[in-house]
């Protein structure tokens, strides 16, 4: 850990405590630290190619011609990018759609950005998480063993000296 100072005016300290409380962050490290973290990931100046999960949220507007089908045939052609969506019906022409996606950083973004282009689609918005693949397959001992790997969330898109 690396200790940083810094100076705040009376109203964003206050603010910035408000903020805390509500929070419930334990102390003002914690609480700048989450804040902090939230505010890289929302930089989306990661490298190209940096593997990520993306979630995300826009609105659909269902009297729109042809959406619905147009946003499930784009599902199906980036199969392996989806991994999982949700629609919540908000009224009776309106709702709310999620979606995961995984990939490189670039194409989980070019494709959010084009689907916040549609005609019908509102409200969009894409957050980022970067991860990393495992270094290698490993089983568990219980009974139906499989070799597998996994994910590992990281703290950005910067580089890190942390093994996953």
């Amino acid at each position: 850990m690396k200790r940083i100072t810094i100076t705040l005016s009376d109203d964003i300290a206050e603010a910035f405590d408000a903020y805390m409380t509500e929070s419930g962050a334990q102390n003002r490290s914690e609480a700048i630290r989450d804040l902090v973290r939230r505010a890289m990931l929302q930089r989306q100046n990661g490298p190209a190619d940096a593997p990520c999960l993306g979630v995300v949220s826009y609105t659909v507007d269902q009297t729109t011609r042809n959406l619905g089908a147009r946003l499930a045939q784009r599902r199906l052609d980036a199969h392996d990018r989806h991994v999982a969506a949700l629609s919540v019906p908000l009224d009776h022409t309106t709702a709310l759609e999620i979606e995961v996606l995984r990939g490189r950083l670039s194409d989980v973004s070019i494709a959010s950005e084009a689907l916040f282009l549609e005609r019908g689609v509102a409200h969009g918005a894409l957050s980022l998480i970067p991860v990393a693949p495992s270094k290698s397959p490993h089983v568990h001992d219980q009974e139906n063993d499989h070799p597998h790997s996994h994910i590992h969330v990281q703290p950005s898109f910067i580089a890190t000296t942390q093994d996953s």
